[in-house]
């Protein structure tokens, strides 16, 4: 049985986007908050989009071992999935939507296996870099970071269940609405 749903994706391919359009039209699906050290952008709230947390508490975390998954994507700047939120969304009886970088993605691939439905979200790089341009929050060099780290991730997509290629949005959002529509309606017709 199908009880997660991973989203992964580099920077700026819409995944958020994706993610918060399914767990919005579905109610079973709830989104799984990861913790993360960066900086709070100005439109994010805390708990809400991340659970923005120092370095240090996120190590004292790794330490107690508390991440289903996490990984320093660039220096001193973590991301993880804490155990505790994941199982209160499984213990609710609900699917949990992970959005999470692809080397994250992967992790949780191996992690769940059969258990959950991966989907690797992408576009054409120049698409990527003008969305991350468009974004206001890049400096020349961490664009440059960003894009140099996402034709690296491109390399592994075909390790994800489902690859959409985002250049038109709501073509995406159908194409992910109808393979989560086919796992929902084979869970409901196995349960009869």
């Amino acid at each position: 049985m199908i009880k997660s749903l991973i989203f992964s994706a580099p920077s700026g391919s819409g995944k958020t986007t994706i993610v918060k359009h399914i767990v919005n039209k579905y109610p079973n699906i709830k989104f799984s908050v990861s913790a993360t050290t960066r900086s709070q952008r100005l439109n994010e709230v805390d708990g809400r989009d991340y659970h923005f947390i120092s370095v240090d508490k996120f190590k004292e975390y790794i330490d107690r071992d508390m991440f289903l998954e996490w990984e320093e994507v660039y220096p001193n700047q973590f991301y993880g999935t804490l155990w505790e939120y994941v199982h209160e969304i499984w213990n609710e009886g609900n699917i949990v939507a992970f959005d999470v970088d692809v080397s994250g993605g992967n992790h949780l691939v191996n992690i769940l296996g059969d258990e959950a439905l991966s989907f690797f979200i992408k576009v054409p790089l120049d698409v990527l870099e003008k969305r991350l341009y468009n974004r206001g929050s890049e400096t020349t060099h961490s664009l440059k970071m960003r894009l140099d780290k996402a034709e690296h991730e491109m390399r592994y997509e075909n390790h994800f269940d489902e690859i959409i290629i985002n250049t038109n949005l709501d073509e995406s959002l159908s194409l992910v609405e109808n393979r989560i529509e086919s796992i929902i309606n084979m869970y409901i017709i196995s349960l009869k």
